[in-house]
């Protein structure tokens, strides 16, 4: 059987967030060969997620759970004062019911461009972004962060966690840096 695959997370099954364990998935009760392993936010537990129920969001309502933050969404305020995003709702339920998270320093944070969810490609290190650092000037430039330790200096086990995106509308790619 063919896995899923994720709009917004094209390299999930490169990225450890699945481990090939043996196991009946906790939500369609199916022998899988593929387990979960990243983020969920729900109130139970669930003892083992297959791509599938991600996939088709029956995790998500089975567990009235989340895989990412609503909130953490870029352009996703929590202040019911402030304006609505301009992204369509559609997307931003896609991302927090039917994407695997991805593993953070901090509280992850999904960034967007041209009014969509970028896709998340991978942790980046200096190597990886080299390619695209005019595209990631304003990124690197605003986290807070000195630039030549992102460019120069950032490895994939330091305590600086890069995070690299690729807008799926454009394919400018966008950059997420948190630290421990």
């Amino acid at each position: 059987m063919e896995l899923p695959k994720f709009k917004y997370s094209p390299n999930a099954y490169k990225l450890d967030l699945f481990e090939n364990i043996e196991g009946v998935c906790s939500i369609c009760n199916e022998k899988r060969q593929i387990k979960y392993t990243g983020s969920f936010y729900s109130i139970e537990s669930p003892e083992y997620i297959c791509p599938w129920c991600i996939a088709n969001g029956k995790a998500s309502e089975k567990y009235n759970g989340d895989f990412n933050d609503y909130c953490g969404i870029e352009g996703v305020s929590p202040d019911p004062n402030d304006p609505e995003p301009s992204i369509e709702k559609e997307h931003l339920i896609e991302i927090t019911n039917r994407t695997p998270s991805y593993t953070s320093w901090q509280q992850e944070v999904w960034l967007t461009h041209c009014n969509e969810p970028c896709a998340f490609i991978g942790y980046a290190d200096s190597k990886l972004i080299e390619p695209f650092l005019d595209e990631l000037k304003d990124d690197i430039e605003n986290s807070g962060i000195p630039t030549e330790y992102i460019t120069k200096g950032l490895t994939k086990d330091s305590d600086l966690g890069a995070y690299l995106f690729q807008c799926l509308e454009c394919g400018k790619h966008r950059l997420h840096v948190d630290f421990t």
